[in-house]
């Protein structure tokens, strides 16, 4: 028997081969239809793991912004002593290159109630050049102004707090300390009300709930606080460089402190975020797994329909390797589409991931992503390069290595045999 002619690898014959094997015919009709499934096994999984990394990494981003937005990158509070020296300790911090700002605040817990309803609040203090300063508040007032903050008795406060106390900018709220004036009948609850200067929605609900911005003059008067204050918020150019922030904020503070940093005050809650979108990978990995083993069933199922022509293949001189490329191909193929598809349909649902969940609530008239469940009061979806590449790569290596055991199987079938139980 004369030795097989070489041909040149991935030879037009061999595309077209494949190309045929891919089409539906009548006898091939259940082998075309477990080929379709695969496909969109691949896409599916494809486009929901580009869709799920999206959203969790827009939650963890949101949330950071919200919450580093709000709360300060270190937070300086006082060691042995009260902090007094506050305003001398805060110019210190200021003078910090890198640091942006460094917010004396005075904090507390209290009740506010209107004449509709009541709500727990904190309130905070702060001075209202260092409010000006923090851009999720000053950019995001809804109503009303924080012109003259300090000079006035007013308050600002969150959105949704303002519905839930069916109030305005300009209403009054009644502010309720349990720990006010002491009387020889013991301490009694402090009640006072104040204007709402202003109203703010940052956009994570857990904030626009329940904070209350006060000066700080006034909230030292009303928390008891004999010229000190509770800590300072200290914001950083650059929150990922913290530690080389906590050493110089030290050394500048020239006094002793307790410093606590964003990692430390959030870290059970984004290491929780961290472990579910690590979870959620490996979960719709499974997905692209199932349909790539499709691909192995619908494939093998093609090679045994198709031995004698194998067989035929063979004798006229086709060679073990271009008939284990011609089913290289015809899987490969599927999985390479459902990639691709599955990538554009993921990158397009993210991009219009809100105007989806928008219509989705409309037509269905429920609530799909409940802002005091998820924090935030938008859906958001930020799609990170890296990650995207590294789905598609996984994606494409595994539907490639789905047919290197059917393609082996039909190089190696032996002609003779093939014709023989035909």
């Amino acid at each position: 028997m004369s030795e097989p002619a070489r041909t040149a690898p991935f030879a037009p014959f061999e595309w077209m081969l494949s190309s045929r094997y891919l089409r539906a015919r009548r006898k091939e009709g259940f082998i075309s239809v477990i080929a379709g499934f695969s496909f969109l096994g691949i896409m599916l999984g494809v486009a929901t793991l580009i869709i799920v990394m999206a959203v969790m990494n827009g939650f963890r981003k949101e949330l950071l912004d919200k919450i580093l937005g709000l709360n300060g990158h270190l937070l300086v509070q006082p060691l042995e002593s009260p902090l007094t020296d506050w305003k001398e300790v805060a110019e210190r911090i200021n003078a910090v290159s890198g640091i942006k700002l460094a917010a004396p605040i005075v904090e507390g817990q209290a009740l506010a109630s209107s004449p509709f309803n009541a709500s727990g609040v904190l309130v905070r203090g702060i001075r209202s050049k260092d409010l000006d300063g923090l851009a999720s508040i000053a950019k995001n007032i809804k109503q009303g102004t924080l012109e003259g903050f300090d000079e006035g008795q007013g308050v600002a406060i969150g959105r949704r707090l303002a519905d839930q106390l069916s109030i305005h900018a300009g209403d009054s709220v009644t502010l309720v300390a349990p720990r006010g004036a002491i009387t020889p009948m013991g301490t009694t609850p402090r009640i006072k009300p104040y204007k709402v200067a202003a109203v703010f929605e940052i956009g994570m609900s857990e904030y626009d709930s329940s904070i209350v911005f006060m000066p700080l003059t006034e909230a030292q008067a009303y928390f008891n606080r004999s010229g000190d204050v509770t800590a300072i918020e200290v914001y950083t150019s650059n929150p990922d460089k913290i530690d080389v922030f906590r050493k110089n904020v030290t050394e500048a503070a020239g006094r002793p402190i307790f410093l606590v940093d964003w990692r430390q005050r959030n870290a059970t809650f984004f290491n929780a975020l961290q472990v579910e979108r690590n979870v959620m990978f490996l979960i719709l990995t499974l997905i692209v797994l199932v349909a790539a083993l499709n691909i192995v069933s619908g494939l093998i199922m093609l090679v045994k329909d198709k031995g004698s022509d194998i067989a035929i293949l063979r004798t006229m001189g086709a060679s073990q390797g271009s008939i284990m490329r011609v089913f290289l191909i015809t899987g490969a193929a599927i999985g390479v589409v459902g990639t691709i598809v599955g990538f554009l349909v993921g990158l397009l649902i993210c991009l219009n991931i809100e105007s989806i969940r928008q219509f989705i609530s409309w037509m269905t008239n429920t609530e799909l992503f409940s802002p005091e469940l998820y924090f935030l009061s938008k859906l958001p979806a930020e799609v990170d390069v890296g990650e995207t590449a590294a789905v598609v790569i996984m994606a494409l290596t595994l539907s490639f290595l789905a047919t290197l055991y059917p393609s082996w199987r039909a190089a190696r079938l032996d002609p003779v045999d093939a014709l023989r139980y035909e």
